[in-house]
């Protein structure tokens, strides 16, 4: 249930890469002989099926390794070639590590960076940034803003749609982190009138070690500094031998997501609204962080984010040894602490350290919902009963 860390790789995709490692093995780069025409066509085909995917046209889509790699592209990429015409970022507080890192490293290089609080908790649409904080904050040398379409913690969906039309009105690029979105609800690049978009594949049930990064043709064309030079692929922006079995994958990932993408929604819904019942029905003293579960929509189908009074996560998680759960991002991981995202809700350093998230995802059963709800009330009960009676008590 920390589908939004990872998904298991869905056979079907398997299937549709096993050639690429074996038979169909060439470089795409290899332009004299057939394993390299044959590679080259599965690359353009899989290109094209992703840009139709997000209403994009092929020559956009640029392959990468991964989201990281995307968000430092767009982010670093912009910055460096747009700084003679300004120095100004516009962020969010709750983004990925790997948009606040890059958009640190650049502060201390001089740029100036406007990070954007959330709607604090209890409201409703807690974890949501307002357009109108977005168009408070642009300056004359703003060149971008990054707001991710859907947040890894807590699920909230920005209102990206409002955010792109006062950026187009001041001529500032838009950037967005789509990685947990795409597949999870409708992606269309030209509806949300973003310029540069990111997307990874390992969060559909495709493969880790491959992204992309969308760029959008427009005027004046999006001009961007490359991280990587050697080779020239990817029209300059990416060096580096494409992953052709990754890409592949990727597009096969995309394909599969859209083909039930409503019902798949629906159902991921309900079982996340039974597994919050389930437990809120079974144990005192739990909370939801982040948007509502209701409509409209503010957070994403497969999202859940509790908290469990007079209780630490992650000592809840070292005896739910069965259940594959996380107390924040995995990206994360390497610099433990508060979870930032919780932190900028305006939760106190207890209840984020007693929070959990759930991400469902494809291959979750109502079984193992209820399997769940289960164990984690057990554990939870015990937990709560050793740490002794003053402990016990819910808090206000």
């Amino acid at each position: 249930m920390d589908n939004h860390a990872t998904t298991r790789v869905d056979p079907r995709v398997v299937e549709a890469m096993l050639p690429f490692f074996t038979e169909e093995y060439g470089n795409p780069a290899s332009a004299s002989h057939p394993l390299g025409w044959v590679a080259k066509e599965a690359v353009e085909t899989s290109r094209a099926v992703i840009a139709s995917a997000i209403g994009a046209r092929a020559q956009e889509i640029v392959f990468t390794s991964g989201a990281t790699e995307s968000n430092n592209l767009a982010i670093r990429g912009v910055a460096l070639r747009m700084a003679a015409r300004g120095k100004h970022l516009v962020s969010v507080a709750t983004e990925h590590p790997s948009v606040l890192d890059p958009l640190a490293r650049l502060a201390r290089q001089g740029y100036e960076v406007t990070i954007l609080p959330v709607i604090p908790s209890p409201d409703p649409q807690a974890g949501r940034v307002q357009a109108e904080q977005v168009a408070k904050a642009l300056r004359n040398d703003t060149i971008l803003v990054s707001v991710m379409l859907a947040n890894h913690e807590m699920g909230a969906i920005h209102p990206l749609e409002d955010i792109s039309r006062i950026c187009r009105d001041r001529g500032v690029l838009l950037h967005t982190d789509a990685t947990q979105a795409l597949g999870k609800i409708a992606v269309d690049v030209g509806r949300l009138g973003v310029d540069l978009m990111t997307l990874s594949a390992h969060k559909i049930y495709g493969p880790k070690g491959i992204g992309a990064l969308v760029v959008r043709r427009r005027v004046p064309r999006i001009r961007l500094e490359p991280l990587l030079d050697g080779g020239g692929h990817e029209e300059g922006l990416r060096s580096g031998t494409l992953n052709v079995p990754g890409i592949v994958g990727f597009a096969k990932a995309v394909e599969l997501c859209l083909t039930n993408l409503p019902d798949e929604a629906r159902r991921l819904r309900r079982l996340r609204d039974r597994l919050y019942e389930g437990l809120t029905a079974t144990l005192p003293d739990v909370w939801l962080n982040g948007p509502s579960l209701g409509v409209p929509p503010w957070r994403l189908p497969g999202n859940l984010n509790l908290g469990f009074g007079n209780l630490d996560g992650q000592t809840l998680l070292m005896h739910l040894k069965d259940v594959a759960l996380s107390s924040g991002s995995a990206c994360s991981s390497a610099h433990p602490g508060p979870s930032h995202v919780l932190k900028a809700l305006g939760l106190d350093d207890d209840r984020i350290r007693g929070s959990l998230r759930f991400g469902l995802g494809r291959f979750n059963t109502a079984e193992e919902v209820d399997f769940v709800i289960t164990r984690l009330s057990e554990t939870a009960t015990r937990l709560r009963a050793m740490a002794g009676p003053s402990l016990a008590a819910p808090r206000p």
